[in-house]
């Protein structure tokens, strides 16, 4: 997440290994931010926050309070309270030595937001009260993602949401955009269990030495590209007249000799909670919290966070985030944040003969989306899978989790980011007050520690026409998946009755 000393957090890239972030082998990424949940670390520069108290700042953050059929869900109407307490007192915050910053947001060359504070939701009114419902059927899962899937992919920085690259080519220049083409098919278990297994197989070619191509309008109708990126010498703006970017069509790649991305089988695991529509959010079930011994204080579990989203059937995203937790949890250091668009074009026992010109555009070729356009009502439409834990909660034969699943339907209203932000001297390397990366193509990805200790991975995916998919992972203090929420959001566009 970008921070006000962002240029202090600049410092040199780390060598990762290839396995840690999804077969982006060779990426240069800039230094990842870290959500520290006990105390701010000095010198090192690491978000601070705590499992122990701590402001709500994750873009959708919602707390559940179930109470029978009564209060379905109690979010951030609180601090909206008190927040226009203030306003209509006229009190302001007096500020602080130190550096003082407008708002806490970071910009690109455009003026476009990159990362932010958190946004507030508050529910304006409960549609439909929380009931149970169906817990989806693992062949219709795993009928709905099996396929021929064609797709663009990119990284981002955790720290200030820009893209980075994902190989060095054949001429050391750094790539930043790949293309993909995923066989997912349902396979015989190897346990020899009643339950299929999902077999993914991903190919992959890199391109784009130029980085994120953004448009400015430089006065008059005057277009340039800009292209930005960060690796070791400066920014570079070529104007369109003096240098053409076109960048290679799908269809120019041979994916038959391509190198593969990913090989893996995905199966009834505890940590899957899946739908219906071939969405899911896929993670450990546990994550290892506690003291720091001496038998364990060099332990550094790395996890993927998987989480997909499906649009209309045939097109789906995937955002993975890789975190590792340190010091027995209390450190949280997110080192990459990856995502793939993909659109379905045949099924995986027929090869893709089709004519029809590949039309996804890479990453570094779209617009991000900006809080502005997430503003206002919102009808939604929730589905959240919550594990039972107990003695018997996984089952010898499918090494599933049991899940109860509820759905809600509520209306409500999001707000833009808290501003100003004051950073005193000894807040300077807190990080914690931006929470969410703006990427391109609508989508937007969170990591955060609320008040109550619960750790939240999020991603959203906007479109234009005025639809929001949110899906949410939660964690308790104790390191225990706590739930997962598949969001429908659709923008409210008709004016109040009078």
């Amino acid at each position: 997440m970008q921070s006000p000393c962002i240029d202090t957090l600049k410092t040199r890239s780390t060598a990762l290994t290839p396995q840690q972030f999804l077969g982006f082998h060779h990426s240069l990424p800039s230094s990842p931010p870290f959500l520290s949940l006990s105390s701010l670390r000095k010198p090192r520069p690491r978000v601070s926050c705590s499992f122990k108290g701590g402001r709500n700042r994750s873009p959708n953050r919602e707390i559940a309070k179930v109470k029978g059929k009564d209060n379905v869900w109690s979010v951030d109407n609180d601090v909206v309270v008190k927040a226009n307490s203030k306003e209509r007192g006229g009190q302001r915050r007096k500020k602080k030595k130190g550096r003082s910053v407008k708002n806490a947001t970071k910009k690109g060359h455009d003026g476009s937001v990159m990362v932010s504070g958190s946004m507030l939701m508050e529910v304006e009114d409960v549609l439909q009260i929380q009931e149970p419902v169906i817990r989806p059927a693992w062949n219709t899962f795993a009928s709905s993602i099996s396929g021929i899937w064609k797709g663009v992919g990119a990284v981002f920085s955790p720290i200030t949401a820009q893209m980075e690259p994902i190989e060095v080519g054949k001429k050391n220049e750094h790539l930043f955009d790949c293309y993909t083409l995923s066989r997912i098919e349902a396979v015989s278990s190897s346990s020899g269990g009643p339950k299929s297994q999902i077999h993914r197989r991903v190919n992959w070619v890199t391109l784009n030495p130029y980085g994120e191509r953004q448009q400015l309008n430089r006065g008059g109708n005057i277009i340039r590209d800009v292209s930005i990126h960060e690796d070791a010498s400066t920014k570079e703006i070529f104007d369109e007249s003096m240098r053409s970017h076109n960048l290679p069509k799908y269809e120019s790649f041979d994916f038959k000799t391509s190198d593969v991305m990913e090989d893996d089988v995905m199966g009834m695991e505890p940590g899957l909670v899946f739908f219906e529509d071939g969405s899911y959010s896929r993670g450990p079930v546990d994550i290892p919290v506690g003291e720091v011994t001496d038998s364990n204080y060099y332990l550094s579990p790395t996890y993927k966070f998987e989480q997909c989203l499906v649009k209309g059937c045939h097109k789906r995203l995937r955002i993975v985030h890789t975190i590792e937790f340190s010091n027995g949890g209390s450190d949280i250091q997110i080192l990459r944040v990856a995502v793939y668009e993909e659109k379905w074009v045949s099924t995986a026992n027929l090869p893709d003969d089709s004519d029809l010109e590949f039309d996804l555009k890479p990453f570094s070729q779209r617009k991000r989306v900006q809080p502005s356009e997430l503003t206002g009502s919102w009808k939604v439409f929730e589905v959240s899978g919550t594990p039972i834990y107990g003695e018997d909660s996984v089952t010898e034969e499918s090494n599933s989790t049991p899940y109860v699943y509820l759905c809600t339907e509520t209306l409500k209203k999001r707000n833009l980011p808290e501003n100003p932000v004051y950073f005193g001297e000894e807040d300077m390397l807190d990080m914690a007050d931006v929470t969410a990366l703006w990427l391109p193509g609508g989508l937007t990805g969170y990591v955060d520690v609320n008040k109550d200790g619960v750790l939240c991975i999020g991603v959203g995916w906007y479109s234009d026409e005025g639809i929001n998919l949110i899906m949410e992972r939660d964690y308790g203090s104790d390191g225990k998946l706590k739930e997962v929420r598949s969001k429908s959001e659709v923008k409210r566009r008709w004016s109040d009755p009078l």
